[in-house]
């Protein structure tokens, strides 16, 4: 399964994706990015007259390139259906050092550190176009792919 494939797959679409590209996925992790735009909506209100991206949503792109792509690519070559992977966050422990302001990008790291009956666990960085750490923090879910 390559790159594209694995972005096909995401049960997500705008504007809740957080995922521009899957540059590097392997057994162990995925590295990813996406760029803020300054349009996006939750900007209007986060905060007034000083606009910063959520905690809440930085998670979810972590969540998105670290654990939903790399549990997908986990999952294997079966013939899955997009509408039909199931996947339920189980707790995630984020510690949030900068802000991420709109227009920037950001680049995703992930570590796998189990993948067992179904339930996957990594560690996620998240850096942004300095290259300076902006979260980090351990992620699990569960991921389940059904055959179409």
């Amino acid at each position: 399964m390559d790159n594209k494939e694995i972005l096909a797959l995401l049960p997500y679409d705008k504007p809740f994706l957080f995922v521009d590209n899957l540059q590097e996925i392997n057994n162990e992790g995925a590295k990813g990015s996406f760029h803020f735009k300054e349009q996006l909506d939750f900007y209007k209100g986060h905060f007034k007259d000083n606009p910063v991206t959520p905690g809440v949503i930085l998670t979810e792109c972590c969540a998105q390139i670290g654990l939903v792509c790399l549990g997908i690519y986990l999952i294997g070559d079966e013939d899955l259906d997009s509408s039909k992977i199931l996947i339920g966050m189980s707790s995630s422990e984020m510690e949030f050092l900068q802000p991420v302001y709109p227009g920037e990008t950001v680049t995703v790291r992930s570590r796998k550190i189990y993948y067992r009956f179904h339930k996957l666990k990594c560690e996620v960085k998240m850096y942004n176009e300095e290259n300076d750490m902006v979260c980090k923090g351990t992620l699990s879910g569960m991921l389940k792919g059904v055959k179409k």
